[in-house]
């Protein structure tokens, strides 16, 4: 069920409000009678809400707790566990899911700024909504166009359907692909000059490109899962990765060119410029979720072939313009 007041996506559109809750002072022998009576009318009976007279929520109790109490007089106050973890209405679905789970629930309410109670994402739901995102994440980082839910399917879906949602990035990808070969053109000269740079242009963009799309993986997880995610102390952290990443690759590669081609110089551009490469990419792939989060994007689009094709623009343009000044300084073109 969705509510419309609600915007899609939100723990509010997902939530139900035909579920068991009891008043603060009832007993457990109360609460049971309630539960056997009215059972065929809830939507879920995993947990007992307890509200008082104004609807606002002060503990759960899970059902489990209800029947294998032995002393039925008891006060579900003193035995309804307090330690809450809510969801707002507004508050995405994702975020819901995440709670829910890393929490071990089999439901999560739902309360307005007051603690009021409102409604419960049951688990059916949890488990509905994290098929949704996880498809929706493989989708788009594959740079497939999929509209989550029931109107798109991978396994029924047309083949007219299918080209529409993969098409598009794949076009993206062939005008970046051109964008790329005109940038290695320009630099015809430093190829000619060094041919053995030709070999190492694979290895910077795809490093590029892994380590881009790591880092965009953990960022648009990050921002799901907190929506107020700091960006300074996220964005520092970034960097530190940033820099250990890039200067172990760099060190890596560098050495393997040095023993294997024999070419200090060669060594030289190659090491340098994949760590230029890899920390332009990771800042990059890090940046891009964020500003699309800002301009009311999916940060989601910020991944996958678009992230991708701006990561290998940038790592070719690298590598080249620091063999061009090498190439330059001593006087090799």
């Amino acid at each position: 069920m969705r509510y419309k007041k609600f915007p899609l996506g939100t723990a509010g559109s997902r939530m139900i409000t035909t579920f068991p809750r009891a008043q603060l002072g009832e007993t457990i022998r109360s609460i049971e009678k309630m539960i056997m009576k009215k059972a065929k009318t809830f939507d879920m009976v995993d947990y007992v809400f307890i509200v008082d007279e104004d609807n606002v929520l002060h503990g759960v109790l899970p059902i489990e707790d209800v029947l294998a109490t032995s002393n039925k007089d008891a006060k579900v106050d003193e035995v309804m566990k307090k330690d809450l973890v809510v969801v707002h209405p507004l508050t995405d679905q994702e975020r819901a899911v995440y709670l829910a789970l890393s929490h071990n629930l089999k439901a999560i309410p739902v309360v307005d700024e007051v603690e009021h109670l409102l409604g419960v994402v049951p688990y059916n739901t949890i488990l509905s909504i994290f098929n949704e995102e996880v498809r929706e994440d493989i989708f788009t980082f594959g740079g497939i166009f999929h509209r989550v839910g029931k109107e798109y399917t991978t396994i029924r879906s047309s083949t007219s359907v299918l080209i529409k949602r993969r098409l598009p990035w794949l076009i993206i990808g062939v005008l970046g692909g051109a964008i790329t070969a005109s940038i290695i053109t320009s630099f015809e000269k430093v190829l000619g000059a060094l041919l053995a740079l030709a070999a190492f242009t694979p290895v910077l963009a795809y490093i590029s490109d892994a380590a881009g799309t790591q880092s965009e993986t953990f960022t648009v997880r990050s921002i799901a899962l907190d929506p107020k995610l700091s960006l300074k102390p996220y964005f520092v952290r970034e960097i530190k990765v940033a820099l250990s990443i890039s200067s172990t690759c760099a060190l890596s590669i560098s050495t393997v060119v040095l023993i294997g081609w024999n070419n200090s110089l060669l060594s030289l551009i190659v090491g340098l410029s994949m760590f230029l490469s890899l920390f332009a990419a990771i800042l990059i792939s890090t940046s891009l979720p964020f500003l699309f989060k800002k301009l009311d994007f999916d940060p989601a689009f910020a991944s996958g072939p678009f992230a991708t094709l701006i990561s290998d623009i940038f790592s070719i343009t690298i590598y080249f313009s620091v063999a061009s000044l090498f190439l330059t300084h001593f006087g090799l073109i």
